[in-house]
């Protein structure tokens, strides 16, 4: 007899479960960085495979952060000492302690993609344990999960609206609320932006990744799928902009110390090398006094001109930081100037765990939905025997990116394993339920499971304006790819004490091609398959005949 299908226990949990899924790390940190910057079944779990496989290394960093927390001074406060204890270490001197900290102390990254180094045991404790945590949280199915997903969509704006009463009450605050709110309308001729808007949108909403359809599944028939679509997008977009005016605050205060701080070292190199008196300099005059002393010092000014800095507030607001630069540098940065930092640390750092592994729940559903309903895998193993070895593989595959050049996979893996395919995957979607399936049936389907049918405007966006909008951004995305060139990457130069451009090698471009096709070419050759399979059972039956 067939086992009846797990449902949540009510509509709530299928809302709280998508919102979690969708409201993640990229709402934290992918859009803040882009308004810095601009102002197919199978192939979708290919897509989601790929995804978990990196994803929660995320987790893995979080974790380590976390720990460190509790740490009074916090480590990556100050630059540690030299091995002779006679001064910090030459590295961190030529950097920030933050950076320091990330590059060395947690990648310990090695100089560049080739010198791929060997496993670090501590990253790969930390990403062992976050790929626990999420088996414990999908071992029962949609009986664990439900229960968890309360907790990984409502806790992190608990800790936002926290970061947001503190972050508005910092001193500078208002001068990332104003950059954030300045448009750079230049930018809207730059196709670029429309293309990481998309992408933003894509991956933010979870579309094309299969995740949202795995847990629609697990609904009753009658689900008002409209209402929960719309109540979905309204809450991620919103908490977008709710996550980037926090962050703006955040890197307000921290670009406002950055200045001051920089002020304050001319002022005082200034000062002592021309023996000035205390107080004539101010940040005020510090233009004028400046121009003066060129004029009336030239050679001594000529000798001293390398290091005076040219302090910009305009210029650190400008510094474009995304991803894990901005999750683990940036906000690092700034929670270590804070009072009682540990504080603010654990509750940062525990808010990116429970919207990394909220995220890693519906992408681990939409590669464990289609191997449980198999009939051939479900009748020969146990759900929670799948799980875990989709967890297991995924977490020695995982393993790659806690090497010393894991980060650099990691980037390979984060800007192409699920871009490209994303946007081919949801056109394909498209045009197939409303040219080969029908949207009048579909739209029938509709108002069986609502009790109505869908306005105009819906069928209007689904039938010509969304295919139109997905297949300009391919032709933008791929004319972008060709005017580029040569694939480049961002190394650590451990002797700069910054990061460098290469290029990659190529191997790595091959790894960039594969990880593109193996997506993207399970839509032609799963349509190939399915035609091949009616081709010969229709040959069969006339034969029967």
């Amino acid at each position: 007899m067939e086992k009846s299908r797990p449902l949540w226990d009510n509509p709530l949990q299928f809302v709280f479960a998508c919102i979690s899924y969708a409201v993640g790390l990229g709402n934290v940190w992918r859009f803040p960085y882009l308004c810095q910057m601009y102002g197919g079944g199978v192939a979708s779990v290919v897509v989601s495979f790929f995804l978990s496989m990196y994803y929660n290394v995320i987790n893995a960093w979080a974790f380590w952060y976390l720990f460190h927390s509790f740490q009074n001074p916090l480590p990556w406060a100050t630059c540690p000492l030299n091995s002779n204890r006679t001064g910090y270490e030459e590295e961190c001197e030529k950097t920030s302690s933050t950076q320091y900290f990330w590059y060395r102390q947690t990648l310990n990254i090695s100089p560049s993609l080739e010198a791929s180094g060997s496993v670090q045991w501590e990253q790969a404790l930390c990403l062992t344990l976050a790929w626990l945590v999420v088996y414990l949280c999908i071992l029962r199915g949609t009986a664990s999960t439900g229960k968890v997903v309360y907790v990984t969509a409502s806790l992190p704006y608990c800790v936002l609206i926290i970061y947001l009463i503190r972050g508005l009450t910092l001193h500078g605050a208002v001068n990332g609320l104003i950059y954030m709110f300045t448009p750079k309308l230049e930018q809207l001729l730059n196709p670029k932006t429309w293309i990481s808007a998309a992408t933003q949108i894509f991956f933010s909403l979870g579309l094309g990744f299969g995740s949202l359809i795995a847990f629609a599944s697990y609904n009753e028939p009658s689900n008002n799928c409209q209402r929960h679509a719309i109540i979905v997008s309204l809450i991620n977009s919103t908490t977008s902009i709710f996550a980037s005016i926090v962050t703006f605050s955040i890197y307000g205060f921290k670009a406002t110390f950055n200045y001051e701080s920089c002020i304050s070292k001319v002022i005082l190199l200034l000062l002592n090398a021309f023996d000035l008196e205390e107080g004539s300099l101010t940040a005020d005059n510090l233009n004028e006094m400046k121009d003066y002393l060129m004029a009336t010092y030239p050679q001594a000014y000529a000798q001293l001109a390398p290091q005076i800095k040219n302090c910009s507030l305009e210029a650190e607001l400008d510094t474009a930081v995304q991803g894990t630069g901005l999750a683990f540098i940036v906000y690092s940065e700034a929670i270590k100037n804070m009072e009682v930092p540990q504080l603010y640390s654990v509750l940062y750092f525990f808010m990116l765990l429970m919207l990394g592994i909220g995220s890693m729940l519906g992408n681990t559903a939409a590669i464990l939905t289609p191997l449980t309903d198999s009939r051939v895998i479900a009748s020969r193993f146990p759900k929670e025997v799948i799980s875990g070895v989709v967890c297991f593989v995924n977490c020695i595959i995982g393993l790659i990116f806690t090497m010393e050049a894991g980060n650099y996979w990691f980037d390979i893996f984060n800007d192409y394993a699920a871009t490209l395919s994303l946007l081919l995957i949801v056109l394909v979607e498209t045009i197939a339920v409303c040219y080969i399936y029908g949207i009048r049936r579909f739209e029938k389907d509709l108002y069986t499971m609502t009790g109505r049918k869908p306005n105009w405007y819906w069928k209007i966006m689904w039938a010509f304006v969304s295919p139109l909008l997905i297949i300009s951004l391919f032709i933008f995305y791929v004319t972008d790819y060709i005017l580029t060139g040569t694939l480049q990457y961002q190394a650590w130069d451990a002797t700069q004490g910054q990061l460098v451009t290469k290029d990659y090698p190529g191997y790595a471009l091959a790894v960039i091609g594969l990880l593109v096709a193996a997506s993207t070419m399970c839509i032609p050759l799963g349509a190939l398959v399915t035609f091949i399979r009616k081709r010969l059972k229709r040959e069969r039956i006339s034969t029967v005949a």
